[in-house]
């Protein structure tokens, strides 16, 4: 109830002060590329329930069609200005809204898309016992996962076989840690790092 609380209380206050932060974002958005502002994605939620994902639009329409995963910063799909928003995180802003009507909190385990949950063995799929969430300790560790991928010869088994588990290990610890205080540690964390980029 007190986490609850806490995400309602900080996302209103996020979104009401973020507002004309939010405006520009869309228009250069709107100037850079067609396509709405807005990429709504499905990924799974607190008990195995799918649900839409709001984040800032950084590749041209239907991009998404050639692959889920986006490997390296310079991606040909990404957009000019989604270069920079998925840089700096600003991409992920939206999601405040999810914080706000409940289907994620500010700290939790990152959603993740079906194809991949579909894979998750029974001990992994505890990790959707808890509400999603926009950063944590895998988002931490894995900061700049997608220059990770650029690296490899195959960034989807990559993923698959070495990436995933390790998240899913530091969503499980995040799970054993759960706790307001481990929040603020991880979104103070979090905004550290995002600042030093």
């Amino acid at each position: 109830m007190l986490k609850r609380l806490f995400d309602i209380f900080i996302s209103l206050i996020g979104l009401i002060c973020l507002l004309p932060f939010f405006l520009l974002i869309m228009i250069l958005i709107s100037i850079d590329s067609r396509g709405g502002v807005f990429y709504l994605q499905t990924r799974v939620g607190i008990n195995n329930k799918d649900f839409r994902l709001f984040k800032f639009r950084t590749m041209h329409v239907n991009a998404d069609k050639k692959g889920l995963l986006t490997v390296g910063g310079r991606d040909l799909r990404i957009t000019r200005i989604g270069y920079y928003l998925r840089k700096y995180k600003l991409d992920e802003l939206p999601q405040l809204l999810n914080v706000f009507f409940g289907t994620m909190s500010l700290v939790g385990p990152r959603p993740e898309v079906r194809k991949y949950v579909d894979l998750y063995t029974i001990e992994q799929a505890k990790i959707l016992e808890v509400k999603p969430g926009i950063t944590d300790y895998a988002s931490l560790e894995y900061f700049d996962e997608n220059e990770l991928l650029a690296k490899s010869q195959e960034p989807e088994k990559t993923y698959i076989e070495e990436i995933m588990p390790a998240k899913l290990k530091l969503n499980a610890k995040y799970i054993e840690e759960l706790g307001l205080l481990t929040d603020i540690r991880i979104i103070l964390k979090t905004l550290k790092r995002i600042i030093g980029t």
